[in-house]
């Protein structure tokens, strides 16, 4: 899963503006008095937000140990950045020309809930407190990203560890890996409590019940609407997931000649946070890496840029390969950076980038053009119909749901073919190849519809203790995923801060749950209704019709309820029967499968 890193989370939600009888008395605001308001402000937001990101680019493309230089860039940034949109002379005309929402247009206000939405992140009533957590969250981002991880000794990347999560058949190789993966945890623990703390205690200030609350109203939703959320989501692929997690059992017992255990061991699995088990699997015929091993990993940003283009989309800008930061830093590089992929429109205009570090393999292929499908949704939703504080996804999920959408495009075997990567006639195993497509996208949705967003609601809105973290991490873990830890697992362990995104993306993740409910909605819009091909066997590449489609959803921005954009693009609410109508031919292969087998998860949740 690849994230976007976003520096303020500017989006919309629902504010009940109960009008007091005494207001009425006040005139009423007009369309122009709000618009020129609207104007000034987005002329100080845009400029303090560029500064904002110019500032943490530079924090995650180059960490120096015990350099502080870029750590006090940010922190100037960023607290000027607060300091405006947190204003209490913002806040209160912003509420006062709520007053009159009824005068004003759709567009005027949803800019005004977008900046009452950012304000609440940063109460100039309690600007010591925003001030404390902007260092709180420096501190811990240079600790996360700076952090050496080892084995034996040896310095390593995460890029290494997860390859041998992928691909050892040596168990105490694993083991070490998996371990050493964790061992960043320890030192994030303290911090993630202090910013609970602090995250919670800023958004108390405007209204919200914590952190957790914030985030998902959003969406429009309540803290309790969304949970209902996802536990549905995980309980209506829990047949399948019981099915696939029988079948992981027995399968990885036999590649380690063991006993077959009642809970999937964390180091058997190809993933440190077991998310993706699809590396289980190789298909005849789709041996990718085999056909990108000798490509550059220019070639593979340049195609992932060519298929956009294909389907109607401009070319990036020059700027976006001057600036971006997309390839693994030398092995002598006196710094490190941030190594997970993330895309960035960093002065919501033209300056887009990304920050990778690309190699010449199927995950990085699948993830270009993940990664660019953020930042064409940037391009383009950068129109004059949208401005500026509304350049958004019409929901997080959104962006994550496009991107994932072209990565999961991109590696079907008609479009993989049409591209040279694979043999157009080469036989391959149906059943197998959608196992694996379901070791992906099934086996991720009780991760993060489940193990995240509950230990976030947890941390955030229940006040968990810091000394029950990894005792409720464990606990999620082994409900949701039938995953337990290789050896005991104490609170000297934070093995949930090993997770980038529960320190700096915090509680957001239901965004890729959301996100892989509508990429299969998508998805099976766009292959029936417009490619008129299996939704299993699709090829995007050329087709114009595709792109004037996903250009429908993407240049509205955040104009528009994220629902009605919905209905009106694929004309359904947002539903996960298009997920499992996909997987279903599956069943009765893993049935079959999975015959006089003992299954340790339960039938239902």
């Amino acid at each position: 899963m690849k994230k976007t890193i976003l520096l303020m989370t500017v989006l919309i939600t629902v504010f009940s503006c109960k009008q007091d009888a005494k207001t009425t008395e006040v005139a009423s605001a007009s369309k122009e008095e709000v618009q020129a308001f609207l104007d000034d402000y987005t002329a100080s937001f845009t400029k303090l937000y560029y500064n904002s990101a110019l500032a943490e680019w530079d924090a995650n493309t180059r960490i120096v140990a015990g350099d502080t230089t870029n750590a006090y860039k940010v922190q100037k940034a960023n607290e000027a950045f607060a300091k405006f949109t947190g204003s209490t002379e913002v806040i209160e005309k912003t509420r006062k020309f709520l007053e009159s929402k009824n005068n004003l247009d759709i567009v005027q206000v949803r800019q005004l809930n977008t900046i009452l939405y950012a304000a609440a992140n940063n109460p100039e009533t309690v600007s010591d407190l925003v001030k404390e957590r902007i260092t709180a969250e420096n501190a811990q981002n240079e600790m996360l990203f700076g952090y050496d991880f080892k084995v034996d000794g040896k310095s390593l990347t995460t890029g290494d560890i997860d390859k041998v999560l992928r691909e050892s058949n040596d168990e105490a190789e694993r083991l070490k890996n998996w371990e050493a993966s964790k061992e960043v945890g320890k030192g994030l623990k303290d911090g993630l409590e202090n910013l609970r703390k602090l995250r919670n205690e800023t958004v108390g200030a405007l209204g919200y019940d914590d952190y957790f609350s914030y985030q998902v109203s959003s969406y429009g939703m309540s803290r309790q609407e969304m949970l209902e959320e996802m536990n549905k989501m995980v309980k209506e692929v829990w047949p399948l997931y019981r099915e696939l997690h029988t079948w992981a059992r027995y399968e990885l017992a036999e590649k380690f000649k063991a006993d077959v255990p009642e809970y999937l061991p964390a180091h058997w699995l190809p993933n440190r946070w077991g998310q993706d088990w699809s590396a289980m699997v190789t298909v005849e015929g789709l041996d990718i890496d085999a056909a990108l091993a000798d490509k550059d990993p220019e070639w593979i940003v340049k195609e992932g840029e060519n298929f956009y283009k294909s389907i109607g989309f401009d070319p990036l800008p020059a700027s976006f390969y001057e600036k971006s930061s997309m390839y693994p830093l030398p092995t002598d590089a006196p710094y490190k950076k941030n190594n997970h992929a993330s895309a960035w429109h960093m002065d919501l205009e033209n300056d887009l980038r990304c920050l990778m570090s690309v190699e010449p393999n199927a995950d990085y292929y699948e993830t270009i053009h993940h990664e660019l499908g953020h930042i064409y949704y940037h391009q383009a939703y950068t129109n004059p119909n949208v401005p500026p504080l509304l350049r958004e996804g019409a929901n997080r999920g959104y962006h994550e749901a496009i991107g994932s959408l072209l990565g999961f495009a991109a590696m079907q075997k008609p479009f993989l073919a049409g591209k040279g990567l694979v043999d157009a006639d080469a036989k391959i195993d149906e059943t197998q190849n959608l196992l694996k497509e379901a070791l992906s996208n099934i086996v991720f949705l009780p991760f993060s519809a489940g193990v995240m967003t509950e230990f976030e609601n947890a941390l955030y809105a229940e006040n968990l203790p810091k000394d029950q973290f990894n005792k409720k991490w464990w606990e999620l873990a082994k409900k949701y995923q039938g995953m337990v830890p290789p050896t005991d697992r104490g609170e000297e362990f934070n093995d949930a801060a090993s997770k980038t995104h529960i320190n700096n993306d915090a509680a957001q993740y239901y965004d890729y749950a959301v996100s892989y409910i509508l990429l299969f909605q998508f998805h099976d819009h766009i292959a029936k209704n417009i490619l008129k091909q299996d939704p299993h066997a699709t090829n995007y590449f050329g087709s114009k019709e595709v792109g004037t489609f996903l250009r429908g959803v993407l240049e509205t921005g955040a104009n528009n309820d994220w629902r009605e954009l919905l209905k009106e693009s694929v004309g359904s609410e947002m539903s996960a029967k298009p997920m499992l109508e996909y997987f279903e031919p599956l069943m009765g292969y893993l049935k079959e499968q999975n015959k006089g087998r003992t299954y340790t998860l339960p039938e239902t949740l």
